[in-house]
Parts: C-alpha cells; sequence; structure tokens
C-alpha cells in the first residue's frame, strides 16, 4: 500500500512555522536548503523525544552504556568504515535543465504520480523494479527504466537524461591553523564510528560483559544531492543510535530481539501499530547480513524512520586492521578470545518529531448545540512528550485571578514544562493551547477563590470538570 497526501503535508509544514515549531534555517537571507532551526515549541518536542528514547536504551537495561562522541573523527576511519569508498548515492542530471537527481526520488516521484492517477499496482512495480536494479548496482538498466517511462524533469520537462553515476555523501572540511598546512577531514556522515573506535574504552572503563550496548545520539551531516519533504531529508540532522556487542554466532537471536524490542518502543509513544510496519532490505549494506527498516505511513508515503542492522564483525575488525589496535573481547564463559559482531539499531531524531507531528496534526469541524459552525486545529501529541504540559489560564486579568495563577505555576513548573497566558478570551486560549498540542489547560475563576477548584480541560476531548488544586501536580503527572 502506498499513502499519499500532500495536502495535509504541507498544512503539516504551514503549521510548524506558524506556532513555533521548526524554521527555515538562515530564513531572512533566503534560507539554506534542506537546514533547518527548530524553534520554542519543536525544542521542546525535540527534547522530550530525546530523553524518551534514552531513558529507554540506557536507563531500562543493565547492559547498556552512553557515550557523546566528537563529531570530527581522524580522517583514517572513514577509510576503515568504508564510508570513503562506499558511502554514495547513484544520480543523474537533466541536460537541459542541469537539475540533480538522485534516482530513486525520481523514481518515487514518478511513482507518486501513478498513485494519484489510480494507477496502485503500476507504481508498487516500479518501485519494486527499482528496488531489484539498485540492490544489483545496474546503473545502466536504472537508466533504461527511466527512459522506457519517460520519466521528465521538473524544471525543463524533458527526458533529457545523462548516464547515472555515483555521488559521495560526505562534507569535507580542513582542520589547522593554516590553509596549505590543513589536513582534509569529515563531518561525520554517522554516529556509529564514534561508538565504534571507543569500543574497548567504554567496556574496560564500564566494566561491561558481553552482550552490552552503547548509545549515542548526536549530529551527522550527508551532502543529499537532493534534499526534500521537508525535515524528512536534511543535510545536518540528528541520530539516536546503538550499537549492541554479541558474540559471533548469536546475531540472529538478537537481531530478532531488537527487531520486536524497537517497535515496542514505537507503539508505547502512543502511534497505533497499523501505522507501522517492517520492510526488509533487498540490497544489504556492506557490512551487514540482515537488514530491516521500521517504516511510518507518513501523508507523503511509507517511509524509513528507524534501521535495525546485523553489521557483523567488519566494524571493530576493519577499525582493528587499519589501527593496528587490538579491538578484541575475552569472553570469560567460554574461554575465548573474539572480535564480538554487532547489532545496530538507528533512529532519526528528526523523523521521529516528523512522525509524531504527521500522526498528532488534526483539523476538525462540528456543528454547535446553537446550530453554529465551529472548528480548530489540534495537535494530539501524547502527554509524555507534549512540549507543554499543563497550561494555566486565569480567567480575568484581576480581582486576584492572576495571583492565584501564578501560585500554582510555581507550584507545578519545577515538575513539568507549564505555561502562563492571561490575553485573549479563554476559547481563543484553549485554541492556541490546542494548536500547540498541551494536553491539559486549567482555567482559575471566581469560584477558585471560594473552594480552591480549578475547571481542567482536555485537549482531545474538549471535556471539562473541576478539580481541586491541592494534588494538581500528582493528577496531571498520573495522566503520562
Amino acid at each position: 500500500m502506498i499513502s499519499n497526501d500532500q495536502q495535509k503535508f504541507q498544512a503539516i509544514i504551514s503549521h510548524s512555522k506558524e506556532y513555533g515549531f521548526v524554521f527555515q534555517s538562515s530564513e531572512i537571507y533566503d534560507g539554506l536548503s534542506a537546514v533547518y532551526d527548530y524553534g520554542p515549541w519543536g525544542s521542546e518536542l525535540k527534547k522530550n523525544l530525546r530523553e524518551a528514547w534514552w531513558n529507554e536504551m540506557t536507563r531500562m537495561h543493565d547492559n547498556i552504556v552512553g557515550i557523546d562522541a566528537a563529531i570530527f573523527m581522524h580522517p583514517t576511519t572513514w577509510k576503515a568504515s568504508g564510508h570513503v569508498d562506499n558511502f554514495s548515492d547513484p544520480m543523474i542530471d537533466n541536460k537541459d535543465s542541469k537539475k540533480r537527481y538522485r534516482v530513486d526520488h525520481l523514481i518515487e516521484g514518478f511513482a507518486d504520480e501513478l498513485v494519484k492517477a489510480g494507477k496502485t499496482a503500476d507504481a508498487e512495480q516500479l518501485l519494486a523494479t527499482m528496488d531489484s536494479l539498485l540492490a544489483a548496482n545496474d546503473f545502466a538498466g536504472v537508466k533504461q527504466l527511466i527512459d522506457a517511462k519517460n520519466m521528465k524533469c521538473a524544471v525543463s520537462g524533458t527526458c533529457n537524461w545523462t548516464d547515472v553515476r555515483q555521488f559521495n555523501l560526505m562534507f569535507s572540511t580542513q582542520i589547522g591553523s593554516v590553509a596549505e598546512e590543513a589536513n582534509e577531514i569529515y563531518l561525520r556522515p554517522e554516529t556509529a564510528q564514534g561508538i565504534f573506535v571507543n569500543f574497548l574504552n567504554v567496556q574496560k572503563s564500564a566494566r561491561m560483559k558481553i552482550p552490552f550496548g552503547i548509545a549515542q545520539i548526536g549530529k551527522a551531516f550527508r551532502n543529499e544531492i537532493v534534499a526534500r519533504q521537508f525535515i524528512f531529508r536534511m543535510r545536518e540532522f540528528e541520530q539516536m543510535e546503538m550499537q549492541f556487542f554479541i558474540r559471533p554466532g548469536t546475531q540472529q537471536e538478537w537481531y530478532t530481539y531488537w527487531k520486536a524490542e524497537r517497535m515496542k518502543w514505537h507503539t508505547s509513544m502512543g502511534i497505533p501499530a497499523e501505522n507501522y510496519r517492517f520492510h526488509d532490505h533487498v540490497k544489504l549494506a556492506h557490512y551487514a547480513d540482515a537488514a530491516v527498516d521500521i517504516e511510518y505511513a507518513f501523508p507523503i508515503g511509507w517511509k524509513e524512520v528507524e534501521g535495525i542492522h546485523s553489521r557483523t564483525d567488519f566494524d571493530l575488525k576493519s577499525h582493528q586492521q587499519y589501527s593496528g589496535k587490538k579491538l578484541q573481547y575475552f569472553d570469560t564463559e567460554i574461554n575465548q578470545n573474539y572480535v564480538p559482531y554487532v547489532i545496530e539499531t538507528s533512529i532519526g531524531l528528526d523523523r521521529m518529531f516528523l512522525l509524531t507531528l504527521c500522526h498528532a496534526y488534526h483539523e476538525e469541524k462540528w456543528t454547535k448545540e446553537d446550530g453554529t459552525d465551529d472548528s480548530r486545529v489540534v495537535l494530539k501529541i501524547p502527554a509524555k512528550i507534549a512540549p507543554i504540559k499543563l497550561a494555566i489560564l486565569p480567567l480575568l486579568k484581576k480581582e486576584g485571578l492572576p495571583e492565584i495563577a501564578r501560585e500554582i505555576m510555581n507550584q507545578c513548573r519545577n515538575e513539568f514544562y507549564c505555561f502562563y497566558e492571561e490575553k485573549d478570551t479563554i476559547g481563543k486560549r484553549y485554541r492556541r493551547m490546542d494548536a500547540l498540542g498541551t494536553p491539559f489547560c486549567i482555567t482559575i475563576d471566581h469560584q477558585t477563590k471560594d473552594d480552591q477548584t480549578v475547571t481542567i480541560r482536555y485537549r482531545d476531548t474538549m471535556k471539562q470538570e473541576r478539580i481541586p488544586i491541592e494534588g494538581l501536580v500528582d493528577f496531571i503527572k498520573s495522566k503520562f
């Protein structure tokens, strides 16, 4: 099945800017392509997602610890990892417009048009053919496929294409005080290698026994040929990765285990299981003997959010070879020295952010009891990761209500993120909080002064009830 709703996707992009979630980087200078900044509420949501993953992967496991490796690494790292020779994407140029495309993006865009025309089966067959050709590195076959389907450049409208060729995705820069003496290094295209080169440091300092994992969250950089689809594919992005080191021969068991564990985490975030699926890789990376993607049904189609890979012992063996340092583990249980195998889980934080927004975004319309129509845009973000947990709203800006509201604010803000607002009518403030994904609003009114209760409003149902101020913190915390 291919899902596609470009209108909803564009609405989410507009909403993200209007309500302070995501901005185009350097927008006052007309922006920088495929680079984005996270605004006040986007940075909060991103932080909450980051913490949810970190807590799950480190604090909920006795045998997983975290590190924070540097972005800059010795350039030989990327030779050993295979990125210098293998980290490339097939690209194609239109001779008339000079516009460059990643071939899979070009073909996927053509498939999207087939879906819009009601030819879903043809689209799925086209994508299957593309996968098999790319898996075989049959670039001539890919070019023939593009020509046979008369795929046109979006700019020139012609089918005048170059041959398909490879394009390395790593950004390079120089390190050194004098340009002439500088050495070329790379901005890391993934965070995993920082884990592998620190394998022995972590294993010995943290006294870890196999099986054990090392987790990391950090920025990575890829010079995408054509970066598109908002924050789904960016040139600067954030990864949350865990490398799990295991005894050789046990990789299938652990691969199956981590597939299930990671899918369980995704559904625990409040996203229905039917919105996810596993997609096995047709073409395996040079280091893998098994690989699967966890895909989500975005409005722009099924897209990868997380990958689980059985990396064998490729990484540690390769770094051992290039560095001349032994990267082995002595297993006392079997009295044997070996290079561990690795199971990797790698999730894009920015993609998880976009997934959360896509699932949460709703446009609702209804008829009120008086016969008039009403509507709202609401982000039904799960309460435990919502940027703002509680909005505190005095009904009036006088008669002592703001003072009571501020006192409640001081009680709650140490426990979770609260937002105070007294401007505009209470209805407008509710709508603003709905658009920000705030799960709970409390209103302080004149009755509050009499009986020390407030009105709590629930975002998803818009229902309201009176609850006592005493115990409010525990009441809210119990909801997430």
